[in-house]
This record gives C-alpha cells, sequence and structure tokens, in this order.
C-alpha cells in the first residue's frame, strides 16, 4: 500500500475508534499498556509492547509495528498517526485477548479506581502501605503474598516475553484482587500491568 493510502486508512480508521465511549479503565491514553507502545515505537522494539498480548496474537502486532515504523519517517502528521494507529491495534488485540470489547483509548486523566492507583504506587514504591486502609483486614494477608509474588517477579529482561507475561500475571492476580475480585484472572493481561521507562530492562 503506498503511503498517502496508507495514511488515509489511518485517519479512516482512527475517526471511527474515535466516537465510541472506552468501558476498560486500563486502557487509557497515559495507562501502561500506551505508554509501553509508545517506548516501543520510540526504541525500535516491539518486545516492549508484546507482554500486552497472547503468543498467538504476536504476529498481528509485530504487523502492526513494522508498519507504524515505516509510516513515522515521513514525520508530521503521518506519524502522529501511525503511532496511534499502532497504539489503538495494541489495546485492540489487548482486548481482544481478555474476551472483551474494545471502544477506544480513554483520554489521559481519566479517573480510575483509588485501589488500582494504590496497586501501582505500591509496586513502583517496593511497600504495600499505600493499599492500608483501602482494603479490609480480613483480605490483607492474601493481598499482602500477591503483592509480594508480584514485587519479585518485577525486575525482567524486556526481551525475555515469558519472564515479562510471568510478571504481568502476578500483577493481574495483585491489583484484581485488591479491586475486591477474589477469583483468579483468566488470562495473563486482563488489567494494567507495570510500565517502565527507558529501552532495556523492566
Amino acid at each position: 500500500m503506498q503511503l498517502a493510502a496508507f495514511v488515509r486508512h489511518l485517519a479512516d480508521s482512527l475517526a471511527h475508534w474515535a466516537v465510541r465511549p472506552a468501558s476498560a479503565h486500563c486502557d487509557t491514553n497515559d495507562g501502561p499498556a500506551v505508554t509501553d507502545g509508545r517506548r516501543a515505537l520510540d526504541c525500535g522494539n516491539v518486545n516492549i509492547a508484546l507482554k500486552w498480548v497472547r503468543p498467538e496474537d504476536e504476529n498481528e502486532v509485530r504487523t502492526a509495528f513494522e508498519r507504524a515504523r515505516r509510516v513515522r519517517t515521513a514525520g508530521g502528521e503521518a506519524a502522529v498517526l501511525a503511532d496511534q494507529w499502532f497504539l489503538e491495534n495494541l489495546v485492540r488485540i489487548h482486548r481482544a485477548g481478555e474476551g472483551a470489547a474494545y471502544d477506544g483509548i480513554k483520554p489521559a486523566g481519566t479517573v480510575i479506581p483509588a485501589q488500582v492507583r494504590a496497586a501501582d504506587e505500591a509496586l513502583e514504591r517496593g511497600t504495600i502501605e499505600p493499599l492500608r486502609g483501602l482494603i479490609d483486614t480480613a483480605r490483607w494477608d492474601e493481598l499482602e503474598k500477591r503483592f509480594n509474588h508480584a514485587l519479585a517477579l518485577k525486575r525482567f529482561d524486556t526481551n525475555d516475553l515469558v519472564a515479562a507475561r510471568t510478571y504481568m500475571d502476578a500483577y493481574v492476580a495483585f491489583f484484581k484482587y485488591a479491586e475486591g475480585h477474589d477469583h483468579e484472572h483468566h488470562h495473563a493481561h486482563a488489567g494494567h500491568g507495570h510500565a517502565a521507562g527507558g529501552c532495556g530492562h523492566h
């Protein structure tokens, strides 16, 4: 597909998504999936984004990534559209892996539950204390167990997708429980995940 035609296709696709309200609080423009998608594009390393999708969906994300990177070289509006198109596809494929509908990416600053915000802060700081007072005492022991498991897996090699997805399994189990869901999560990438800056190791 020629560049001009592809850019028109990107614009049409984004216009279609933009009018639909988003439904998943993890799918925000300043959330970890989109942040990792941007890092992948900037670093030229698709592995940064691939932990958000199932192994069987990797090829679709790789193809979208390669096309977006090619269009990026044109600069200007084409680069902006290419980036947004890749991010929309990354989140869409991520949502499909959950068995959930995709309704677009929410704007930055969208309010998320206090427990989710505190769970992210807890892993960032390496202490469970941000969640204290937000979780019933009877649930605390299990929450702490899940927190410690996720924290132990946090430092993984970006290019080790098995380790990255193992961490995300643990993270999702932790924050789902923090939100009040007692059952085990149904998929490794059902929620936030923990984004980090840079292009190397987590």
